[in-house]
């Protein structure tokens, strides 16, 4: 576990790099809004396809050769995305980039394998910090390499040091991690996995009080999906900002989050319960939303965006917690893939939407629009979750 969690570490500080530097990449090529929305979505909607084909491939050949590879590949990417010259490359190194990100299912399935029952949620666990630190390190780093100026933003270095962090995961994992998968565990699974798959996602969407939360998880992640892929275009018209003022406040949103999903939420979830909190967290998500447009002030807007990040890093851990309650054991999976895979869509369709309405309807729309979904969310979730059912 060690070793995978540096390895994830290492990658997902490459990818960190990229955030706050897109927006900016696409409009140095006269990139519309709608188009930079598309930019962002891009790399969900070919993680969204890639995922299933690397689970199942990693279950016939082993994690290691696909997690190896995968990285290797995410590195050319980063090497497209830096030599880009025309919008067009943009997208097809955001593809290919996202393409290969659907092997993140394959380093859970990595820490599942070399884990107990007793130890799982710690191995997970591992994974999860692992994505927080890439979210903190990465954008800082990124900004401060690409710089303040977004007239004059260096778009080649971050992405060439991203290149160069993902080929340090890839020589990291040659040398030192091992194979968690047996060719006779390999052989069983290819046997298995197809049906079992398929009775998990039946099992799931069969799951009492499931569909509800779904939609909410799927609401919560489209709203925020659109904030962050259209906050750096809105922050250059409103504070003339660049890439490295955007590294830092999304390091800091990711601090935010590695707070309270890493140490605060089972306090929380303990004494007020997932159902108040998700209900909370959303509240506290469409305030930050509908206070952003209205900021004067840097220390202001710092103080929106934090209200919109702290709702966002309760809900979601809520939600699928609510979810994960729900359901028996041996649905588990089911359910998580089910999850994954409606906020998945809605990282795919948030940024797209959001950055279609920032150009044609007016640069605060996604924000106002959003606010109003947090509090469709939030009335849901009290009446449909807090309110006790009446008696007949």
């Amino acid at each position: 576990m060690p070793v995978l969690f540096l390895i994830v570490v290492v990658d997902l500080i490459g990818f960190g790099i990229i955030i706050p530097l897109l927006p900016f990449y696409a409009e140095h090529y006269q990139a519309t809004p709608a188009q930079v929305g598309l930019l962002m979505a891009v790399y969900s909607a070919a993680q969204f396809i890639s995922a299933p084909f690397w689970g199942r491939l990693s279950d016939r050949v082993g994690r290691r050769p696909v997690l190896l590879g995968t990285i290797f590949a995410a590195a050319l990417s980063y090497v497209w995305l830096g030599l880009a010259d025309t919008l067009i490359t943009l997208f097809a190194a955001r593809a290919l980039g996202g393409l290969m990100a659907g092997n993140i299912s394959t380093a859970f399935a990595y820490a599942a394998d070399v884990t107990t029952k007793e130890n799982r949620a710690k191995g997970m666990g591992m994974i999860g910090a692992a994505f927080s630190i890439g979210f903190i390190l990465g954008p800082a780093i990124g900004g401060i390499l690409a710089g303040a100026d977004p007239a004059n933003a260096d778009f080649h270095t971050p992405s060439f040091a991203a290149a160069g962090l993902s080929a340090l995961a890839c020589v990291l994992g040659l040398f030192t991690l091992k194979e968690s998968l047996s060719a006779e565990a390999r052989a069983r699974i290819a046997d298995q996995t197809r049906v079992a798959r398929m009775k998990a996602l039946a099992d799931a969407l069969r799951t009492p009080g499931v569909g509800v939360l779904l939609i909410l998880a799927f609401l919560a992640t489209f709203v925020f999906a659109g904030l962050e892929s259209t906050f750096a275009m809105w922050s250059r018209r409103q504070y003339g900002w660049g890439p490295e003022q955007n590294g830092y406040l999304f390091a800091f949103i990711g601090v935010l989050a590695a707070m309270i999903q890493g140490g605060l939420m089972g306090k929380l979830a303990n004494k007020f319960g997932v159902e108040r909190l998700i209900f909370a967290g959303a509240v506290a998500l469409a305030v930050g939303l509908a206070w952003i447009p209205f900021t004067g002030s840097v220390p202001e807007l710092v103080a929106a965006m934090t209200l919109a990040a702290l709702g966002f890093s309760i809900t979601t851990p809520a939600l699928n917690t609510a979810i994960s309650v729900r359901g028996e054991c041996d649905v588990q999976g089911g359910l998580m893939g089910v999850t994954r895979s409606a906020t998945t869509l809605s990282r795919m369709t948030g940024p797209a939407v959001a950055g279609t309405a920032f150009g044609f309807i007016g640069l605060h729309s996604p924000y106002y629009a959003g606010a109003v979904i947090m509090v469709i969310v939030a009335a849901i979730t009290f009446f449909k979750l807090l309110t006790p059912p009446r008696k007949p």
